[in-house]
């Protein structure tokens, strides 16, 4: 059977370009800004059935520029997505950008002076409809979680040998068992900890000027208390110990804590998150997912 053109023209959702390769200018979260690469997914909607052919060479030439000298922000991706529509000569009513880039924020020691650049994966998007800019925001976080089940096993069997070192002394000096809790005997266990990951989704409400990115990625690893860090000396490990040792997390736990998190943040809409301990007890992972909305002031 012969395809029949007339009979399948409809309108399209989206049409355009994925992965164009940009830089793109953004805040470091100290007052300052740096160029980062950048993927970026351009398109536009076709309102007219049987409209082919958009100006796709228009819209790769505006994007090349678009975001290198200026910091990238809620004005500035209007201002390139009302572009993107004008440049199609009234066949488009809609566009949308997706971005993708890794994020570097200058990451404090615990303890120490030092201190290093971290990357957090980000994905902007943007689609501006009926003169209404629609943002959200991917990101993700990592942290340490340390089992509490594990963290309790281990606690039982250090009391066991505790018990069994000392069932005959009598008695008891605190600089003995001082000196028997920094020997490797008292350490019968330990809990078992891994790297996790929060993947977190927001969308945001139009009455901000900034992309408020730093500020939600701050308060995400504040609320999980144990982030990954970079620069470490032996004060700057043991602070991190210190810090897994009062952050004990299932899965359940710190998800509740993200959404404790997001849904104080008057700048966001709703969120959905995904918190993924990548265990090393078991082979498998696990996870949690919530969801929810932000404040209203």
């Amino acid at each position: 059977m012969a395809f029949d053109a007339a009979a399948a023209a409809r309108p399209l959702d989206w049409v355009g370009m994925s992965n164009v390769a940009l830089p793109l200018r953004v805040a470091t979260g100290e007052g300052e800004a740096i160029t980062v690469a950048a993927s970026v997914d351009v398109s536009v909607d076709l309102k007219d059935a049987d409209t082919r052919g958009i100006h796709m060479s228009r819209m790769y030439l505006q994007l090349q520029g678009a975001f290198a000298s200026e910091t990238v922000t809620p004005a500035g991706l209007r201002r390139v997505l009302q572009t993107l529509i004008d440049n199609q000569g009234g066949i488009s009513t809609a566009s949308r950008l997706v971005v993708r880039y890794e994020q570097l924020l200058l990451r404090q020691a615990l303890a120490s002076d030092n201190a290093g650049w971290k990357r957090y994966p980000v994905e902007i998007e943007a689609t501006l409809r009926e003169g209404h800019l629609h943002l959200a925001l991917r990101f993700a976080v990592e942290y340490s979680s340390t089992c509490p089940a594990s963290a309790a096993l281990s606690r039982q069997l250090n009391a066991e040998r505790f018990a069994e070192d000392f069932a005959a002394a009598r008695p008891l000096s605190a600089a003995v068992v001082s000196d028997w809790l920094a020997s490797e005997r008292g350490l019968a266990a330990t809990p078992h900890a891994q790297r996790s990951r929060a993947d977190i989704r927001v969308e945001l409400r139009p009455a901000f000027d900034e992309l408020p990115l730093s500020a939600l990625i701050d308060a995400v690893e504040r609320t999980l208390g144990t982030p990954v860090q970079t620069a470490v000396k032996r004060e700057d490990e043991q602070a991190f110990a210190r810090l897994n040792a009062e952050n004990l997390m299932f899965c359940e736990d710190a998800a509740r804590r993200v959404a404790s998190a997001l849904s104080a943040d008057p700048r966001i809409e709703r969120f959905d998150a995904q918190v993924s301990h990548f265990e090393s007890l078991h082979a498998h992972d696990a996870v949690a997912r919530v969801s929810g909305t932000g404040a209203r002031e």
